[in-house]
């Protein structure tokens, strides 16, 4: 069945009792057991619970993974993942990473005698001089966040099975409409399904898939053992959400491209970084790994003096953070999103005073072009540029 078609029926089959088409919201934490040594295959809600299980099947079956976990948040589903790892185990690691997988490695995991390495994960050369004998695994982000570099998955999961590491990757940005890492080698996938997945800016949530059944026993015992499950509520959020992720990543897509067209032509942008377009180094990796694009591009402007006056005059654009909703956001990494990073690690990857994320949503795209053009060109006036 094609995915669209999977992702309209999440739930719809699962209640035969009611016939019911969307899934109940099943509020209870504890369950009745029929008698002694007997159970309903639910005992306890954080280690199972009726509504959170439907989400965790679609989860897995979308990815294409044997298993699948719903978490409170995208860092508790990191958190859950990192938990495998023990003192002296080391992870190479996208260079470009979100700011939060930055300090949960290296204020936090750090306490506990686990070790990174950030380095381009596309580059094999770069991950093998910076592999020890420690290390575990390779956390990839492709597209990064924000500057939207490409991974290889496939060639980097072949290069780690021969070093025996896990290849975890960060889906957030594709979402499996786009990208299915495990069909490419991965063996754990994760998402913040606040962003695409859940869709309307309105429920916090991760979600965690694993390929192999001592793996995805593994990740069961960590995720029941932790607790940061997703409660029944808004695992049924997410559910709603993911009904209708084929038709919003198609204008995410669609909205972007114009967009970063427009603005790789503009006189007052130094550069755009989206990999759609043909001149981002990643654009052939792209085109051959998934069937589409994320919403989310960054691109940087010529005079950093813009930046306050670009987020002060957007009106239908919202100066937030987070992504990937229905509703449009800008947000500036250097002091957002990325603002955990060391300044001298952020410039030396390019995250800068002149660089803006823009989380492009569902609105008609004329009404966006327009809104941030009548802000560049405010900015402009206002420094006399």
């Amino acid at each position: 069945m094609n995915i669209e078609s999977r992702l309209a029926q999440i739930g719809s089959l699962e209640d035969p009792a009611t016939g019911g088409v969307s899934f109940p919201v099943y509020h209870s934490t504890a369950f009745r057991h029929p008698r002694l040594g007997q159970s309903t295959g639910f005992d306890y809600a954080r280690t199972k619970s009726p509504t959170r299980s439907v989400l965790e099947a679609a989860a897995a079956d979308l990815e294409g993974g044997d298993a699948g976990f719903a978490c409170s948040t995208g860092m508790a589903a990191l958190q859950t993942i990192f938990a495998m790892f023990s003192q002296g185990d080391h992870l190479l690691v996208s260079l470009d990473l979100y700011g939060g997988t930055y300090r949960l490695l290296e204020r936090i995991m750090s306490r506990y005698g686990v070790t990174a390495t950030y380095v381009d994960t596309n580059d094999l050369d770069a991950l093998e001089a910076n592999s020890r004998p420690g290390t575990k695994a390779v956390l990839i982000e492709t597209p990064t966040n924000p500057l939207m570099m490409i991974t290889d998955v496939a060639k980097v999961s072949a290069w780690a099975k021969r070093k025996g590491y896990l290849v975890i990757v960060d889906n957030t940005l594709l979402t499996p409409f786009f990208f299915r890492p495990i069909e490419h080698g991965a063996d754990i996938v994760i998402h913040s399904a606040t962003k695409y997945l859940g869709g309307h800016n309105d429920v916090l949530a991760g979600l965690i898939v694993t390929k192999g059944e001592e793996l995805s026993k593994e990740m069961a015992f960590l995720h029941n053992s932790i607790g940061a499950v997703l409660g029944a509520q808004d695992s049924w959020l997410l559910m709603r959400g993911m009904k209708t992720l084929a038709l919003r990543m198609e204008r995410h897509q669609e909205n972007s491209v114009k967009i970063a067209t427009w603005l790789k032509a503009h006189e007052a942008v130094e550069e755009v970084y989206h990999p759609a377009l043909p001149h981002h180094p990643g654009y052939e990796v792209q085109q051959r790994q998934t069937s589409g694009n994320t919403g989310i591009f960054s691109f940087k402007m010529k005079d950093a003096r813009t930046i306050e006056p670009i987020l002060r005059q957007i009106r239908l654009i919202a100066f937030a953070e987070s992504l990937g909703g229905v509703e449009s956001l800008m947000t500036y990494p250097a002091v957002q999103t990325h603002a955990d990073i060391p300044e001298e690690i952020r410039r030396a990857v390019g995250v800068d005073d002149k660089l803006l994320r823009f989380s492009v949503g569902i609105e008609h795209v004329d009404d966006l072009i327009a809104d941030l053009g009548q802000a560049i060109d405010a900015a402009l006036n206002e420094i006399g540029g």
